[in-house]
């Protein structure tokens, strides 16, 4: 280990190299979900494939998450590092994302294509997501890593806000420029995380301290459910809120959700500092609480004043959790065991998306709340349940 290193808390460099593969992962999922549809119809095919693909994406990604965190696991502990994989999978998404529009361009002659293409991207997206940040356990002393999370929190509430703002845009760029975008941003995200040396480890960082322990069977339902009800939650609120803000006469929703992800960035970094202050797992429960509220005043907000104070209001929660939940994942597994605890939070979030995409059109506002409220609350219960 570097003996720059020494005395750090936060190696923010390697935080930074992490905040950009954050942001690539979720540009490429905008631009991938502006388009889905659209190309899909255009090739011919239903218009109900879409769903019937986002299933199956986030079912296989259920399981895919944790395998590939604890391949990345085995992969650190023999070979030392966890970045050839990140690599590999990067690169692989990067050329299925690109092969996406080329297909389409070509024609009907190899349209079949086009539904395989688009689940070997996200699969190839599941290589890498908890492999990197997982990577997160290593950069930060186990108290500052909300602090730390925080970064990202703040680069995914800029690239959330591009949908609202920016989605007629990446539409009208067509839809190899779009995705040749969102290659390139892949591929230089990988090139960052490489250049900011990310095998580097915070000296007595919980990485850094601990040897090998045996995994604690016990926890990872807790960091499944966790991830269920948190993705449940933000899902079904984000969703409807749009509809919430329609109907008290607000002509312009979409700035309202802008203003709510720009609420997330802009809170992003005041609200790692009080989960370090506070603690992890009280930040979190100050936040899903936050959100249980918000998710019953949403269902009956009387005027737009009222809409965009609770956009404000989310905007805060949702920092408050995001931060808190890469750390809460790695506090319930060994440091050897970072890529899995990863991993099963992101696969509680597969498996409530898959269920959502099943069901979800079936909700209408009212009980689509009410179940997010349940989500929230469900999460709360599974961080309180179980502690390491």
């Amino acid at each position: 280990m570097n003996n720059s290193m020494v005395g750090r808390r936060v190696l923010w460099l390697q935080v930074f190299g992490l905040a950009a593969v954050q942001g690539a992962i979720a540009l490429t999922w905008i631009i991938y979900n502006l388009y889905l549809e659209d190309l899909l119809v255009t090739l011919g095919f239903s218009a109900a494939l879409a769903t019937t693909l986002l299933v199956i994406e986030n079912a296989m990604g259920a399981v895919m998450e944790p395998l590939m965190g604890n391949f990345s696991d085995q992969r650190q502990h023999w070979v030392g590092s966890r970045f050839p994989q990140v690599a590999l999978g990067m690169i692989l998404a990067a050329l299925f994302f690109l092969g996406i529009p080329l297909i389409f361009f070509v024609g009907s002659s190899v349209s079949a294509l086009l539904p395989a293409t688009m689940v070997a991207w996200a699969l190839a997206m599941t290589v890498f997501r908890s492999p990197a940040l997982s990577l997160l356990g290593r950069y930060a002393f186990e108290s500052d890593l909300p602090q730390a999370a925080s970064v990202l929190t703040m680069v995914g509430g800029v690239t959330g806000a591009m949908a609202p703002l920016a989605g007629d845009f990446i539409l009208s760029l067509g839809p190899l420029a779009a995705f040749s975008i969102g290659t390139t941003v892949l591929l230089l995200a990988a090139l960052v995380l490489r250049q900011v040396h990310p095998n580097q480890t915070v000296a007595n960082s919980a990485t850094a301290a601990r040897s090998p322990a045996p995994i604690p069977w016990a926890n990872l339902p807790w960091i499944v459910g966790t991830g269920a009800g948190v993705a449940l939650g933000l899902r079904l609120l984000l969703q409807n809120f749009p509809s919430a803000v329609a109907a008290t006469g607000f002509s312009q929703p979409k700035l309202i959700m802008a203003a709510l992800f720009i609420t997330v960035a802009l809170s992003a970094l005041p609200c790692g500092q009080i989960a370090t202050r506070l603690g992890n797992r009280k930040t979190m429960l100050l936040g899903l609480g936050g959100m249980v509220v918000a998710a019953g005043i949403t269902n009956i907000l009387p005027t737009p004043g009222m809409a965009i104070f609770v956009a404000i209001a989310i905007g805060i929660a949702f920092s408050l959790i995001g931060n808190g939940t890469l750390p809460y994942a790695l506090s319930m597994v060994p440091p050897n065991k970072a890529g899995l605890g990863t991993g099963l939070y992101f696969s509680g979030g597969a498996i409530a998306m898959s269920l959502l995409g099943s069901l979800g059109k079936n909700l209408t506002m009212g009980p689509a709340l009410a179940v997010a409220a349940i989500g929230f609350v469900g999460a709360a219960g599974c961080v309180l349940a179980k502690r390491p």
